[in-house]
């Protein structure tokens, strides 16, 4: 999937962040979703490149990707099952 083309319907600041807020914020973030809408999160914590994956393929949920950028920063993308 191209996540450049990508149209979130909420985005998620976890920058500056460590674990475990990042993941806890995402479960928070996505309960308060519609399914079928997508979540941007943005990260800067090495350990939600394991976490957040694995959460997002879980209770009927699609981890889309993730996106590495220039910053060291991380953008995730799940879409709500």
């Amino acid at each position: 999937m191209d996540l450049s083309n990508i149209t979130a319907d909420k985005f998620l600041d976890t920058s500056g962040l460590s674990c475990p807020m990042p993941l806890l914020k995402t479960k928070k973030a996505l309960k308060d979703m519609d399914s079928g809408q997508i979540l941007h999160i943005l990260g800067t914590d090495p350990g939600s490149k394991n976490d957040i994956p694995d959460f997002g393929n879980k209770n009927g949920n699609e981890f889309l990707g993730l996106q590495d950028a220039d910053d060291g920063s991380t953008n995730y993308y799940i879409k709500k099952g």
